[in-house]
């Protein structure tokens, strides 16, 4: 049984609705309200982050917003994933998926040979599933003292033109 969302380019207008998404998505992780109020800022969706990043948002056929992804690209081939939330009621619907395939996608088509990521430490097996593989840990831009894993897929470019994901062995 098919869920029925699409997949668009967000707009300024789509601001205070994202981080919305953002705050309801993180609290869903079990965090409380002291918690919430300390990564406030920096779950708030900054316009910069539309004009400038790819920032895709997953929207109902009725319009509501059930998740985001935001993908950040350097010169050096560098790719960051910035921003990745679904609505908790939409969670195990695909959406993850879809729109991670979504900034797949739009990674090859940047040419970039390596996507990194700061987990939320409740989101490490999804990200893993994804293909991505924990190489550290780094230190939390809102709360002092807390750490994230810190994870990175390196995008294969084949010479036929063609892209593919894969993790690091580290063998």
């Amino acid at each position: 049984m098919g869920v029925d969302f699409s997949i668009r380019k967000a707009n300024l207008s789509d601001s205070q609705a994202l981080t919305d998404l953002c705050m309801k998505s993180k609290q869903s992780n079990g965090y409380d309200d002291d918690f919430m109020r300390q990564c406030a800022d920096e779950l708030r969706i900054q316009p910069a982050w539309i004009e400038k990043d790819d920032f895709w948002l997953a929207e109902t056929a009725q319009g509501s917003l059930v998740g985001c992804i935001r993908l950040s690209a350097s010169e050096d081939g560098n790719g960051e994933l910035e921003t990745c939330f679904v609505d908790p009621d939409w969670h195990g619907k695909g959406i993850g998926r879809t729109l991670f395939d979504h900034l797949l996608a739009r990674a090859t088509a940047l040419e970039l040979v390596l996507v990194g990521v700061d987990s939320d430490p409740a989101a490490e097996t999804f990200y893993a599933r994804m293909g991505f593989r924990t190489i550290g840990r780094v230190a939390s831009g809102s709360i002092a003292g807390r750490t994230l894993p810190r994870m990175e897929m390196v995008l294969e470019n084949k010479a036929s033109g063609a892209s593919k994901m894969t993790a690091e062995t580290g063998v």
